[in-house]
């Protein structure tokens, strides 16, 4: 076989093979709840591990591995269909989710942009890191918007979910935060979808508070995110 049939098939090895670590990490997560389970952390550092033992070249992974990046489009408007589901909850609770997303938002990119200037970080990593707390699919549109990379995006925002999903619950014994509306909307407009996993944990009207919130949040960010680019640089 020559390197190039080698290399197909190659890649098409490690999508399968994303899947199946993804799949594995659910069912883990399903059944033991422990951290280090969560598919947005167990998946990438298996798959990372294993892309740096066997040497398998980045390109090379990303050949078909690219598809799942080309299905974000699909989920993108998928979102759509838990606004349309919990629309009598937003209308009985619009100023908690309309704080929660605005919240999120402001919070979410002032504080990347806080970061990036105290650090100073390169033009490109700064940009990136601007979108990291709505979920993937809004990110990687909105980061296009701010000039910076969808890798780096990505990885910015699986650390954004991992971290929220982490402290969210202890952040929330110290906050004298009842309500939970307010719970479920800080949750998912922190955290994106890890954040909405654990509301979900909590109870079924944080779960959809957070879910909501989280889309609400990402597409907010979408619409903006051409007017803050020029403000922010």
């Amino acid at each position: 076989m020559n390197d190039i049939g080698m290399n197909q098939w190659l890649a098409a090895a490690c999508l399968l093979l994303t899947v199946a670590v993804y799949a594995c990490a659910r069912w883990l997560y399903a059944r033991h709840r422990a951290i280090w389970f969560a598919p947005l952390l167990f998946a990438p550092v298996v798959l990372v591990g294993i892309v740096l033992a066997t040497g398998i070249p980045y390109p090379v992974y990303m050949a078909d591995a690219r598809w799942l990046m080309w299905m974000l489009g699909p989920t993108t408007v998928a979102f759509a269909i838990p606004i349309h589901d919990q629309r009598a909850v937003i209308r009985r609770n619009p100023v908690t989710i309309a704080a929660g997303v605005v919240a999120g938002v402001v919070l979410g990119v002032g504080s990347s942009w806080l970061l990036a200037r105290a650090f100073h970080l390169p033009p490109e990593l700064a940009h990136s890191l601007l979108p990291r707390s709505v979920s993937t699919p809004f990110a990687v549109t909105a980061t296009d918007a701010f000039g910076g990379s969808r890798e780096l995006t990505s990885l910015f925002v699986v650390v954004t979910g991992v971290f929220g999903m982490m402290t969210g619950e202890l952040v929330l014994r110290v906050l004298p935060m009842r309500s939970r509306m307010a719970r479920g909307a800080m949750l998912g407009a922190a955290s994106h979808g890890a954040g909405t996993a654990k509301a979900r944990e909590l109870g079924e009207e944080e779960g959809v508070v957070a879910s909501l919130t989280m889309t609400l949040a990402g597409i907010t960010l979408v619409l903006v995110a051409p007017l803050l680019a020029g403000w922010l640089g």
